[in-house]
Parts: structure tokens; sequence; C-alpha cells
């Protein structure tokens, strides 16, 4: 389950809620007016997947506000559905929304005027073609996946009606869906082209590991992040959450999530502080507001640590 944002205001809509079922990769996309709350967000679940599918296990999100509220961990909690939350910085976590996203993106480029004040009217379609192409991963349609038969769709005789305003109506259907099955295999051809390019296997650390902490995530106290560090640390490795994911220790100060991917990681290499190699080392200062006092932190960059 996830958001896609910022979209240009629609009858008043500019959010999607995309909600993706795990098991037959049937998509739901759900038109919202704003970012909803979590209250917002669960009103949504209920009108627009519950009624459809039930209560399911559990859902994944990122650590959005809407998902790590209070109000939604109760629902969750009373609806008896596991609550599983992406690693921080990390939006593969949640990689087969994140994809389905980013086909949905490609399907309103295809169909949006100049103005992109209409993409609210290609949702029910796009739905539609997403749910009845076969799936790779399945070898099977979502829609046949989920019901076990394959829905009815426009008949291929001539659509000539007495009424040119249907005729014309249905032509744009066909066409619309003809081109967004089109844009969805090579969609998928894509993605997969590109996962594999950089796919490589993920390093495996055990409790005590020290690691560096990528900062491409992280508010740096200094004045430009583009001069600062690459890799803050090290840390040590508390425990791996999972096959891809470890949770480290972090000092109080740190206000964010201790578990990181392991992309955002790399082994520090014990190396003792040589003086000739100033140029190759950060020191950085950073203020805990709390007690006024300052930390410093050796800040290795992509020299030392390797």
């Amino acid at each position: 389950m996830d958001f896609i944002v910022d979209l240009p205001p629609s009858h008043r809509y500019t959010t999607i809620l995309v909600v993706v079922d795990r098991c037959t990769k049937m998509a739901h996309f759900i038109p919202a007016v704003g970012l909803p709350t979590a209250a917002e967000t669960a009103t949504l679940f209920i009108k627009e997947v519950f009624r459809l599918h039930g209560t399911p296990r559990s859902i994944v999100t990122d650590r959005g506000s809407q998902f790590t509220s209070r109000f939604w961990s109760q629902m969750c909690r009373s609806l008896k559905i596991a609550r599983c939350l992406s690693s921080a910085f990390h939006p593969q976590s949640n990689g087969q929304t994140e994809r389905t996203n980013q086909t949905l993106e490609q399907y309103l480029r295809c169909f949006t005027t100049h103005l992109q004040d209409d993409w609210l009217d290609v949702i029910p379609t796009a739905e539609f073609a997403y749910n009845n192409q076969v799936h790779s991963s399945t070898r099977f349609s979502p829609f046949f996946a989920n019901y076990g038969y394959h829905p009815s769709t426009l008949p291929e005789m001539p659509l000539n009606t007495p009424v040119p305003e249907v005729s014309t109506r249905l032509r744009t259907l066909r066409g619309q869906l003809r081109t967004l099955r089109h844009q969805l295999r090579l969609a998928q051809q894509n993605q997969k082209k590109y996962a594999d390019r950089g796919r490589k296997e993920a390093p495996v650390y055990a409790p005590g590991d020290k690691v560096l902490l990528s900062t491409a995530h992280l508010r740096l106290d200094c004045p430009s992040k583009k001069l600062g560090p690459r890799y803050i640390g090290p840390f040590p490795v508390l425990r791996m959450v999972n096959s891809v994911a470890a949770r480290l220790t972090l000092p109080p100060s740190y206000r964010i999530h201790p578990v990181f991917h392991v992309s955002l990681l790399k082994p520090w290499h014990e190396n003792p502080f040589p003086i000739g190699m100033l140029n190759h080392l950060f020191l950085c200062l950073y203020l805990e507001k709390r007690n006024s006092r300052f930390h410093a932190f050796w800040i290795r960059d992509s020299v030392t640590a390797g």
C-alpha cells in the first residue's frame, strides 16, 4: 500500500492510493483529495478494499505518518492485521507497490491531455487493463488469479450504434485498453531489465560487526551536503532483522529508525588515523540539543572506508 502524491488537480483529486495484493497481484487505484490522514486512509481502505476482499493477514507500507500513527496501529490490531513497515530510506522493501506506481504513472502520461487535469477519468480503465494483463511472476492475470475466470471485454465487432456518442465512447475505450496493455508489457520488460542489471548478492552481517551508514537520506549538520561525508560511523550491528535489513546500535541523539537496508551499509575496516591523510577524513560535530554538548565522530569517506 502506497500513495502517488502531488498529481495535477483532476476534479479536485491530487493523490492516488495504490493497493496491491501480494498473492494475486491484483491492484486497486483509489483517488483521494489531497494526502489522506490515517483516519481517512482507513476509510478508503474499508470502502474500496475490505468490501471486495475482506481483511488481509498483513499490510506492507512505508513509514509515512499515516501508517506509523496510533490510529492506524490500533485499527490493524483490532482487525488482527499484521502491520509490516518497510526499512528506513529503502522503498524497495515495498517494491511491488513501487513498481505498480511506476506503471500507473506511465499509463497516465499516455492518456492525459497537455493540461494534465483529466487523469481521474482514465483511472478505471487503467485498473481494468492492469488487472487483466498476465503477470510475469504468477503467469496469470490478477483478475483470473483472484476470481478464477476472465472478465468479459469489449466486443471486436464494429461498434455502430444509433447513438453516435456511444460509438465514439466505445471506440475510445477500446483504443485506451489496447494502448494500456502495450504499455504494461513494455513496463514489465524494462523493470526486469533494470532490476537484473543492478542486482547483486546482499552482504550478511553478524552481531557486533561494525559498519558505515550512508548519509544519502540523513540530515547533516554541515553547510553543504555535497561536500559532506558520504558515510558516517562506524556503528555496531545489533542483529539482522531479515536477509536484507540490519538493526544498528545508534547514539541516543540519532532520532531515526535504527533498521536499514544493507544497500545503505558497508563494512568498516579498522585503520589507525593517519596524520598525513587528513584530506581523506572528515570530523563532524553534532549538537545534541537536549544537553547542549557536542559529540564528535570520525567520518570516513570512500577513500579510506574501502
